[in-house]
């Protein structure tokens, strides 16, 4: 574990502490795992947008159907 010192204004270091006796364990702790699900969080993330961007595109129509215009797809009848 490395040791590092953060600064807080009032209102985050009051809201951090609260939460942190809540779960019964020290600010630092508290600090510590919340920065480390971020980190989870957005790998998890840069994974998923990865495997997206990088599967194949799936054409969902059938053989010699034709497009919509663009026009037909920003119809908006209904809100006339």
């Amino acid at each position: 574990m490395k040791n590092v010192t953060i600064t807080l204004d009032a209102e985050t270091a009051a809201w951090a502490r609260v939460h942190a006796a809540q779960r019964n364990v020290s600010l630092s702790r508290f600090v510590g795992e919340l920065l480390h699900q971020h980190m989870r969080e957005s790998r998890d993330y840069e994974e998923a947008m990865r495997r997206y961007f990088s599967s194949k595109l799936v054409i969902r129509r059938r053989p010699g159907e034709r497009r919509a215009t663009r026009e037909e797809l920003h119809d908006r009848s209904g809100l006339r």
